[in-house]
């Protein structure tokens, strides 16, 4: 690698965000929580086992690299393979393997997924669960920014409801909120945006739903600030000032990119989930 082409990606690195319904991948830049170009998408497969998930893996990457050469962000599409790697999952991962996932095939229960995902790319991959993921980059670089010596609790509304919660810039991991029992059930299970869509009630009744799930939080945690993410988080003006909550409120700034973002940052700092104000 040249000096120049150093200077060009020293501070790239690719991030992947498994989630329930689709799989994507984007280049990082970690100096600025960008993505550069466009993301890549691909279904996550169904049934979601462990090998079609990382065949699905290997794909975005492999696409991410073609389209990065022909947008020169890249030497070559062979590139990506010399840049950090960060992956987002959505699930408990501990010493490599996957303690538990709530959206994915059960197969996936006690898989080396770091080990197998890292083989399949050929290169070093670093894991972390979604929700942390998206909490890092939005601490690092978004919504929670300006609020590293508060307590912030970052919640990801999709397939189910991830979350991450930062105390003093710090995270405490793999707090797996959405299965918080509300009301007698798994607040995700009726909560969740896959549980609207599912169930077939309106945004008010989602809202009220909403509410009784972040006055729970509320109770137990006393956050400064909640910070909403998900594929959701880009229609907040519909539905973020009718949860009714004593604690401020704000989507999230990297809208539903944070999990990928989070993800490069993780690479980046080779599996640190620390909050830094300055990165690169």
């Amino acid at each position: 690698m040249s000096q120049r082409e150093t200077l060009t990606t020293s501070r790239l690195a690719i991030g992947i965000d498994i989630g329930g319904t689709g799989t994507k991948a984007g280049l990082v830049d970690v100096a600025t929580g960008t993505m550069l170009g466009s993301r890549v998408r691909e279904d996550t497969p169904q049934p979601a086992t462990p090998q079609a998930v990382i065949a699905t893996v290997a794909s975005v990457v492999s696409t991410l690299g073609e389209q990065s050469e022909e947008a020169g962000l890249l030497p070559t599409a062979g590139h990506v393979e010399r840049l950090p790697i960060g992956c987002a999952f959505p699930g408990v991962i501990k010493q490599g393997t996957v303690q538990f996932t709530g959206n994915l095939d059960a197969a996936f229960d006690g898989f080396p997924i770091v080990d197998a995902l890292s083989d399949a790319l050929g290169a070093k991959v670093h894991m972390a669960n979604d929700a942390d993921a998206a909490g890092l980059a939005e601490m690092t670089y978004g919504a929670g920014r300006d609020h590293r010596k508060d307590t912030v609790m970052m919640t990801t509304l999709g397939t189910g409801i991830g979350t991450a919660l930062f105390a003093g810039g710090r995270l405490f991991p793999y707090t797996e909120l959405g299965h918080l029992t509300v009301d007698g059930v798994a607040a995700e299970t009726r909560t969740s945006v896959a549980a609207m869509r599912r169930d077939g009630y309106d945004m008010q009744e989602w809202c009220r739903r909403l509410t009784v799930y972040y006055r729970e939080l509320e109770r137990l945690f006393w956050p400064d600030l909640f910070i909403v993410g998900g594929g959701i988080s880009k229609r907040a003006a519909d539905f973020l000032s009718d949860i009714d909550v004593e604690t401020p409120i704000r989507a999230a700034e990297l809208l539903n990119n944070a999990g990928i973002v989070g993800a490069g940052l993780l690479g980046h700092n080779k599996g640190k989930m620390k909050v830094r104000r300055k990165v690169g």
